[in-house]
């Protein structure tokens, strides 16, 4: 019998909590992405994070240390060699990746790209790392004139293409990611992820739109995900998880338009009758904040988020559990644009809890991914050991 019927599992994609012991091997030494932005906010106002025991596992300005704690409380450091958002959720889910994706910081490969081109019919444009919102104020004009297409990387293992929805119908970006996703599927390539940036608007005044598709790699392995969906219980995935693990082990996909859209749709989801695993990405940090390098949009976003949080809070079943972590950091008062090798927060509270307790730091993000399954009794992942038994 299952201790708890539904596990609601939020990733706060980039919301690492300090440089993890190995940061200096990932050029990340003094990373610290919520100290540093509760710094630079003079102090961060969230209650509902504070109570169930955030700044327990390390102070963070602004955020009360609670004497006793609603939640069981620890950090996790990541056991696999990257930083990167598909490495991080995989490893939630059971995964070890040893072998890092490539990265393109000169830009693709000339055989890639002019076969991408020869494939789509289209000329390509940009072939650098860029900031995706610059690289669209910069070449934006440039693609509406000629139809070419803006394809750009960044410090993460992604081949980017934005076009005009105008210009490119949705469907036809959508294929030409398809050609590129096949294309790099290759080893001597190994990108990550392939990722559809669609924008409208004018010169001066574009703006990215919601439908943003990530075509992925599929996992190296079976995750928690396959043997949940193989053993008939629901795994719902919202906002980008589908994408991140190209939809295997997943039941139902739910997009979302940003954070907040995300915990609504979370929300409204926790009135359905379902049994397994609800699991949400919270992409905004990350994407709008980290990579920006924003840490006043950063620290908003986070207030936002535990604003909301009380909803969530409030609408915990006796037998549901609520797990909210991170897959990375991505510290936005660091140098460059890039993800942080940090230890990632881990909070775990259900309504039966007699009080929160400090778990000992976890050596692997996969104790996540053990904890689901001893908790609906399916396979057990190659990775990972089980709470379960710790957070009565």
């Amino acid at each position: 019998m299952c201790k708890f019927n539904r596990i609601f599992l939020i990733v706060m994609d980039s919301v690492g909590i300090g440089e993890a012991p190995d940061a200096h091997k990932f050029n990340d030494k003094g990373a610290d992405t919520l100290g540093h932005i509760a710094e630079h906010m003079g102090g961060l106002n969230m209650p509902h994070l504070g109570e169930l025991g955030l700044s327990n596992i390390k102070e963070i300005k602004g955020v009360d240390k609670a004497s006793t704690p609603k939640a069981h409380y620890t950090k996790m450091q990541e056991a696999s060699n990257g930083k990167d958002t598909m490495t991080g959720h995989w490893e939630l889910m059971g995964l070890n990746i040893k072998q890092p994706f490539r990265t393109f910081p000169d830009g693709f490969p000339s055989e890639l790209i002019n076969e991408l081109e020869r494939k789509t019919g289209r000329k390509i444009i940009g072939n650098k790392p860029a900031s995706g919102t610059v690289i669209i104020e910069e070449l934006g004009e440039e693609h509406i004139q000629t139809g070419a297409l803006i394809v750009y990387t960044s410090a993460d293992s992604v081949l980017q293409i934005a076009a005009h929805e105008d210009i490119v119908p949705i469907e036809e970006q959508y294929r030409i990611c398809e050609i590129a996703r096949e294309l790099t599927l290759d080893e001597k390539y190994m990108v990550g992820r392939v990722i559809a940036r669609p924008f409208v608007g004018k010169p001066g005044a574009f703006k990215r739109t919601s439908n943003r598709h990530d075509y992925a790699l599929k996992p190296f392995g079976r995750t928690v995900m396959n043997e949940l969906k193989d053993s008939n219980y629901d795994v719902i995935a919202l906002g980008k998880i589908s994408d991140i693990y190209d939809g295997e082990g997943v039941t139902e996909a739910i997009r979302t338009d940003d954070n907040e859209d995300g915990m609504t749709k979370l929300i409204t989801s926790m009135d359905k009758a379902f049994k397994g695993l609800n699991f949400l990405n919270l992409v905004d940090f990350d994407a709008k904040y980290g990579h920006r390098r924003d840490p006043k949009g950063y620290g908003t976003a986070l207030e936002s988020f535990d604003a909301k949080l009380s909803e969530v809070l409030s609408r915990l079943k006796d037998d549901d559990l609520l797990i909210i972590t991170a897959d990375h950091g991505n510290d936005p008062i660091h140098h460059g644009t890039d993800h942080t090798r940090e230890y990632v927060p881990l909070l775990i509270y259900h309504t039966q809890m007699k009080g929160g307790q400090e778990l000992p730091i976890r050596q692997t993000f996969a104790d996540v991914g053990a904890t689901i399954a001893e908790n609906f009794q399916i396979k057990m992942p190659d990775y990972g050991m089980s709470f379960l038994q710790d957070i009565d």
